[in-house]
């Protein structure tokens, strides 16, 4: 098949899943499915990150609807956000005519705190796209955004890349754990170097993308690449990432209250807490605790535009209305913060929309300043002149008519365009001087309740 058919293909699938009025399919949960389970006699820490553990060959599906094209999964070890070894998945799609030197390591934006909408659910076919429930049907969307993405596969086919997709956020759904994020890729990476079945020559070159939450996967993989995985650092020739997740205080500032964004604070309270075991509920207020109990297995498909004006004074105690005033958000915020974290070695393709008022999100206070709804441009803006300034080659685009999900539109023939030209061996592109000044991006610090 194709890569334009295939491309129609899978917007044709996904049209039919979603408009379909058929009963109730027995979808397998992923919870089930023995394929997820380290099971091994040894100790997983015996094992190095990136180490194959188990491996098999499914139908690529989309929208739970199987495709000619077979993908590799490949349950591999890796690092969680407390340094603890952790079991992780990824899937491995190789078109007919790829070329072994070429992989694009596509980072979903999934965004979630349910294990069960990751990507290789999705691809393997058994994510509850239909939830039942006593006042009737209604669509899991957050098991369905990984197959939103399908579409942008055709052209990485097209050009002959074989397409690495992580779960970015682990095994227990860690969402916003930027650093664990960064390390469940690498290990991807080095996991399908490691299996025959993919195809991939141990000298391929390897390009990052991802927008969103898969650029906050995309942008600490490339962080953490020459400590942490030195031999994947080797042959990276790129990264082209957008709507990035830099400085996450300020994203708290400037999301809380927004009508289409209020959400994710919470969201993002219950993945730090998650992700770094700390305990919120001595400052959760009352409706804290109710909004928190909602949002533990919520997907951002779930959350978007569903808790307008929601604010971080909302969620805590009074005397906790200063985020500073809990420590253990202090010190998590600041691990997770990339203004303060390594520099890449790696040239790159950043872009940012900067009008979330679209999305119901106004431009935050001095220090914050317009953003695309969630993220915040002058922070993206800080961490291109950081990168530029450490002599990485870096294209910065701005959008400052669009938010956050057009933005996306808009960046992917960009980035598209750039892989391939890294690829092809031209000089990486760079606009440094051009870039306007942007936020601090200084760690924070302890304040008293």
């Amino acid at each position: 098949m194709s890569p334009r058919v295939l491309t129609r293909t899978a917007v044709a699938l996904l049209a039919v899943a979603l408009t379909s009025a058929a009963a109730p399919a027995a979808l397998a949960q992923s919870s089930g499915d023995p394929f997820y389970r380290y099971d091994g006699a040894a100790p997983l820490a015996s094992y190095a990150p990136g180490t194959a553990l188990k491996t098999r060959i499914v139908p690529y599906h989309v929208a739970n609807v199987p495709t000619p094209v077979r993908a590799v999964q490949v349950l591999y070890r890796s690092t969680d956000a407390l340094g603890q070894p952790s079991a992780n998945v990824t899937s491995i799609l190789r078109p007919e005519h790829a070329q072994p030197g070429k992989v694009v390591s596509y980072q979903s934006f999934y965004d979630s705190l349910n294990p069960d909408d990751s990507p290789s659910r999705a691809i393997a076919g058994n994510t509850p796209i239909l939830d039942w429930t006593p006042s009737g049907r209604n669509f899991n969307l957050g098991g369905l955004l990984p197959s939103v993405e399908a579409p942008l596969f055709g052209p990485l086919f097209a050009a002959g890349y074989t397409v690495v997709i992580a779960d970015t956020e682990g095994p227990d759904a860690h969402f916003a754990a930027g650093p664990e994020y960064g390390m469940m890729t690498l290990d991807s990476l080095r996991a399908a170097r490691n299996v025959p079945e993919t195809g991939i020559s141990d000298d391929a070159k390897i390009g990052l993308m991802g927008y969103s939450g898969g650029a906050i996967a995309t942008n600490w993989a490339s962080i953490l690449a020459p400590d942490y995985a030195p031999d994947v650092n080797d042959d990276l020739i790129g990264a082209a990432q957008g709507g990035v997740l830099v400085n996450p205080v300020n994203n708290l500032r400037y999301a809380s209250g927004s009508i289409g964004w209020g959400g994710v604070v919470g969201m993002g309270v219950v993945g730090v807490a998650r992700s770094y075991d700390i305990d919120f509920g001595p400052y959760l207020s009352e409706r804290g605790r109710e909004v928190m109990a909602r949002l533990d297995d919520a997907s951002i498909g779930n959350v978007l535009g569903q808790y307008p004006g929601l604010t971080w004074e909302d969620i805590v105690k009074p005397e906790y209305a200063d985020p500073n005033s809990i420590p253990e958000y202090v010190d998590a915020v600041n691990r997770i913060n990339m203004g303060t974290a390594p520099i890449p070695t790696i040239p790159m393709f950043i872009a940012q929309a900067a009008n979330g008022i679209l999305e119901g999100t106004q431009p935050g206070g001095p220090g914050i300043g317009a953003g695309d709804g969630i993220m915040v441009a002058g922070d993206v803006r800080s961490l291109v002149i950081r990168y530029c300034d450490a002599g990485l080659p870096v294209q910065y685009d701005q959008y400052d008519t669009l938010s956050h999900a057009p933005g996306a539109m808009l960046w992917l023939p960009g980035a598209l365009a750039w892989i391939n030209d890294r690829f092809s061996g031209k000089p990486a592109p760079s606009n440094c001087a051009d870039v306007a000044p942007g936020n601090s991006l200084a760690p924070q610090e302890h304040a008293t309740p």
